[in-house]
């Protein structure tokens, strides 16, 4: 029809063939396409050159207020209502819910009807979509999708993106109620199983685990592949304390994950435009987003080392460091794209985890692959005087991202060292561990370091704390006091008031015979102690064990002694 001039008695059958086309277009490419804009502009400008009128120049919002007004002629509204609907489905597929209330509003004749016909606390849109009478359809050409039906799916649409909206600004029971609205409104199975999702994870901001979970096992219902209600549910079950379901859901999920079962029939609905055209918003892709089986993996073998499963922590570490070492693109998804953390972190927790199931050997060799892998990223010496000097520029360089790399495999690296000297005195070889907790301790970062300290700084600090403390211990094992003393009273210099640094001091005070030293500072550390308890950063999930074995493990024999000592040199209550 393109070049012909338009005739008002061919119209209604031009603007049938038009919707058709745009359709078919829509189906075919599984998205909405600038054409079908174009296309609907066109017939809009032909209906306004059919009756005598011109449209150049107008907004496409401008078009439809002007051919809507101006255009009475009885043949033309079911055409041009047609016409309306894609218009509103491909305003909605773009977020812009005011330009479609604006368009079915004029569609109605029913400028007031926002005023007159919604109740107070009714959605507007949904008011107007419900309200919206279509004109009677002819009977020929026939039509591939019904405009009732088309009708129907916005209304569903208008639910569930103004519910999406709802959630994200935080507005829960409003988003309750219009994502129930969705839930029973004209969708595939597909959709209504990505509702139930967003009503569970809804719920679950509201603090409601119960009816989240019967959510998500609704969605599960309708579609057994809405895999992302499965990780939620997990997640729910974590904030409820039930392990074992928790457990046994991440590993539904990642068998799931690996068996990749072919997606079923979208729906029986013979639909051109499908809800999932329309609905794309930022909130509903991080909701519904894709999980590798590494992330799946990784989050089943760090709940376990949590929840002090080793065995089973163990298997999932070593399961997922074969895959990542695969290096399979659809099981690994690029780095800072997932939940995954860096692959050095991920080496150091399943150390972790071999540590705590005894594997001391292992754990060397598994550090060993970090502190090789690390060694060269690191400069020979890092200046971290400047590195602060630069935090406080409004914008800082790729200079200052280059050396916080640094400090982060700085720290990886001394992580390894650290797990490596606890495993060889775990394995009674007190010398190589003393070897181990120095190569940590050796200089290569300035550590002239103000007060307000960088992430990285103050877990190399933590670090540097722990090895100190661990040489002190094997010198203690070794018989050599003096040696000991020194690494405690380092120890306190870095982490000042440190309750297991601060015992082992009194310890090796206590074992040189500076008895009354010892009970001075016993007497200090136990007033101060619960003000440091908790200080700081909690410690990165690999060195929860380290930190688990510098603490100090004779403390109430300690204790007694000192209370004892007291009391018999006069400076303590009597008994």
């Amino acid at each position: 029809l393109t070049g012909l001039p338009p005739a008002l008695p061919t119209l209604p059958l031009e603007l049938t063939i038009l919707y058709n086309f745009l359709l078919f277009t829509v189906g075919a490419s599984d998205s909405a396409v600038e054409g079908e804009a174009e296309g609907i502009r066109q017939g809009l400008l032909r209906v306004l050159e059919a009756c005598g009128n011109c449209g150049q120049g107008l907004s496409t919002e401008e078009l439809w207020q002007k051919v809507l007004q101006e255009v009475t002629v009885e043949e033309l509204q079911a055409p041009l209502h047609r016409l309306g609907a894609l218009q509103a489905a491909r305003w909605m597929s773009a977020s812009r819910l005011s330009s479609t209330t604006v368009l079915i509003r004029l569609l109605s004749h029913a400028e007031d009807l926002g005023r007159t016909h919604c109740s107070e606390g009714e959605n507007e849109l949904l008011s107007l979509l419900k309200a919206w009478q279509l004109p009677a359809e002819e009977t020929s050409p026939p039509l591939i999708q019904r405009t009732e039906d088309l009708k129907e799916m916005l209304c569903t649409t208008a639910a569930f993106l103004q519910g999406l909206q709802e959630l994200d600004a935080g507005n829960f029971s409003t988003a309750i109620s219009l994502l129930q609205e969705a839930a029973e409104g004209f969708c595939t199975k597909k959709v209504l199983a990505q509702i139930y999702t967003c009503l569970g994870c809804c719920a679950q901001r509201m603090g409601k685990p119960q009816t989240a979970l019967q959510h998500l096992k609704r969605a599960l219902q309708v579609d057994f592949q809405c895999l992302p209600a499965l990780f939620h549910a997990a997640a729910v079950y974590h904030e409820l304390g039930e392990t074992d379901v928790e457990l046994q859901a991440l590993a539904l999920l990642y068998e799931a994950l690996v068996k990749k079962t072919p997606a079923a029939a979208s729906s029986s609905q013979c639909s051109l435009i499908q809800m999932e055209l329309l609905v794309h918003t930022p909130i509903l892709a991080s909701l519904l987003c894709h999980h590798y089986p590494s992330e799946v993996k990784y989050l089943l073998a760090q709940r376990c080392l949590q929840y002090g499963r080793v065995t089973d922590a163990v298997e999932h570490y070593l399961d997922l460091l074969a895959l990542l070492q695969e290096g399979l693109q659809q099981q690994v998804p690029l780095a800072g794209s997932s939940g995954l953390p860096r692959i050095p972190e991920v080496f150091l927790e399943a150390a972790s985890a071999l540590e705590q199931a005894g594997r001391h050997q292992d754990v060397i060799t598994m550090c060993e692959e970090v502190i090789s892998r690390t060694t060269d990223l690191i400069p020979r010496m890092l200046r971290l005087e400047e590195m602060m000097e630069q935090t406080e520029c409004p914008s800082p360089e790729a200079g200052l991202s280059q050396k916080k790399e640094s400090l982060r495999c700085l720290a990886w690296r001394a992580a390894g060292f650290l797990q490596q000297g606890w495993a060889w005195a775990n394995l009674g070889k007190s010398k190589e561990a003393i070897t181990q907790f120095s190569r940590m301790l050796l200089p290569g970062v300035c550590v002239s370091l103000p007060e307000n300290l960088l992430p990285e700084v103050e877990l190399l600090q933590k670090i540097r704390l722990f090895s100190l403390i661990g040489r002190g211990v094997q010198f203690l094992e070794l018989g050599k006091h003096k040696e000991a003393l020194l690494d405690f009273q380092h120890s306190l210099q870095i982490s000042p008031g440190d309750p297991a640094a601060a015992t082992y001091l009194v310890q090796a005070l206590w074992k040189l015979n500076r008895k009354q030293e010892a009970a001075t500072h016993w007497q200090k550390f136990s007033q101060s102690s619960s003000v440091q308890d908790g200080k700081g950063r909690p410690c990165p999930l690999y060195l929860v064990s380290c930190q688990k074995q510098v603490m100090f493990p004779h403390r109430e024999s300690l204790a007694r002694s000192v209370q004892d000592f007291l009391r018999t040199t006069g400076q303590g209550p009597a008994s």
